[in-house]
């Protein structure tokens, strides 16, 4: 299971939200690049960053962020936020994103989804299913959509995508722990490599979604808060308990 650390930046900072409400932001630092820099000192090798001005506009913002993060590492990183149309995929992947991230998109415009799939290769693309109460949220999480979590992942997949992230959005931010059934039960249900993300608050969090057979798992708070250390990450990796790089 490939673990992805998470940065979320705001007006230049990383921040975190609680359940993607805005009002209630944690600023944890104005240096997103050092931080890229430690993660990747630990031994991590992806990058989870969200351009959060990006998702609230409706255009790129935060690409520079981006492109520093990866002349300054060799981190793999997957980059959503914002991105609107072909011409902002291609700048992205131009910035050093090995993936990028579709939500909303892939609501308002599917064929759009369809089209880079075709045009960069289906290992780029990840979907963003987004789950408030078993429906699609989007723009930024402030409208939740009649469209159904397992309906928009079997669509992408048969446009042949790969790789989904699934947020459960009361999860989002809580330290409450993962939402291991629902995941138990896509996966069950549809065979895709899915990402975790939401809840994540220790190393046996991480652990529990390594057994339901997740492709990775997103996790950033954790660190902000000090429940899970890069030394813990390190160790756990060490002992055989994780991977740090690699699908399990």
């Amino acid at each position: 299971m490939r673990l992805i650390p998470s940065i979320d930046i705001l007006n230049g900072k990383c921040v975190r939200l609680v359940k993607g409400n805005f009002s209630k932001v944690t600023i944890y630092g104005n240096q997103p690049v050092e931080f890229a820099k430690r993660l990747e000192d630990t031994g991590i090798k992806y990058l989870h960053m969200i351009d959060l001005d990006g998702a609230v506009k409706g255009t790129v913002v935060n690409h520079h962020t981006l492109n520093e993060i990866a002349l300054r590492t060799n981190l793999s990183i997957e980059y959503g936020g914002g991105i609107q149309s072909t011409e902002d995929a291609r700048k992205i992947f131009d910035c050093g994103a090995t993936q990028i991230i579709g939500g909303t998109i892939a609501i308002k415009k599917p064929d759009i989804i369809a089209e880079w799939l075709g045009k960069f290769g289906k290992d780029r693309i990840i979907l963003a299913a987004d789950t408030k109460n078993g429906m699609i949220a989007v723009n930024a999480w402030r409208k939740t959509t009649e469209t159904g979590l397992t309906e928009l992942i079997q669509n992408f997949k048969k446009k042949g995508g790969r790789y989904v992230i699934c947020t459960d959005i009361a999860k989002d931010g809580t330290l409450d722990g993962a939402s291991n059934t629902l995941y138990k039960k896509l996966l069950s249900t549809i065979n895709i490599n899915l990402i975790a993300s939401g809840g994540i608050s220790s190393i046996s969090d991480l652990i529990e979604l390594k057994k339901t057979g997740c492709d990775g798992a997103v996790f950033g708070k954790s660190i902000y808060e000090n429940r899970i250390t890069l030394k813990d990450l390190s160790r756990s990796v060490s002992d055989g308990l994780l991977n740090i790089g690699h699908t399990s």
